[in-house]
């Protein structure tokens, strides 16, 4: 590598590539530094960046790791930036999200498995069960969970990153605390209908409620 060009995460990239990472482990920024030739400060800057897209982990006993590559980061920190920007970004990034989960649905639910249709039924009973005690109690994670179950088995790192960046800023938004309470039991009987379809092998049904509960009250954002 081209000692005056040196780019830390063009040398990660790299890294990444060799089969025995053991043999050749990732330098200390001091030894990269006299290695070549590039001030500590100025890797320093580039580690950051490497950290805050979620390429590395830095560990003072471990040092420096590589994680294995995750859109979610990238999208997520760009996400949060717009909605400190203009919160009706959250609008469009939810019609993406729609969309992107409406094109990959019978992609996603033919890869379930029957432990997946299991947990699909108990986060449908859990959600249920919090809605109808006293007081009423939302389920919100259960309802990410729901999402990130049904799609979760997709092999598209970046379709992944959106859904996950998606449910971060439905939180940071603050959509999990709406309160509306006969708008969520629409929306889990719509989940559990869905789920069944999903049991019952009718993919089709299941994306046509899928579609339905997606248009349910469409003036809240986020469902």
């Amino acid at each position: 590598m081209n000692r005056a060009k040196f780019d830390l995460l063009t040398y990660f990239s790299e890294y990444s590539k060799l089969t025995d990472k053991e043999i050749c482990e990732i330098p200390s920024l001091k030894d990269l530094s006299s290695q070549q030739g590039v001030s500590i400060a100025k890797l320093r800057e580039q580690l950051s960046v490497a950290r805050e897209f979620g390429f590395v982990d830095v560990q003072p006993r471990t040092g420096i790791a590589l994680l294995p590559y995750s859109f979610t980061p990238a999208v997520g920190r760009s996400l949060s930036y717009a909605l400190s920007l203009n919160r009706k970004y959250f609008e469009d990034f939810s019609d993406l999200r729609r969309h992107v989960e409406a094109n990959y649905w019978h992609e996603a639910v033919s890869k379930l498995t029957p432990q997946d249709f299991q947990e699909l039924q108990d986060l449908v009973e859990r959600a249920v069960n919090k809605l109808e005690s006293t007081p009423p109690q939302l389920p919100h994670q259960e309802h990410r969970e729901l999402h990130t179950t049904i799609f979760g088995k997709l092999e598209n790192v970046f379709v992944l990153g959106i859904l996950e960046a998606y449910w971060d800023a439905y939180e940071e938004i603050g959509f999990s605390q709406y309160t509306g309470l006969e708008y969520l039991k629409r929306v889990w009987e719509y989940h559990r209908l869905i789920v069944n379809a999903i049991i019952e092998g009718n993919g089709d049904k299941g994306y046509q409620l899928f579609l339905e509960h997606m248009d349910l009250l469409s003036g809240i954002a986020g469902e």
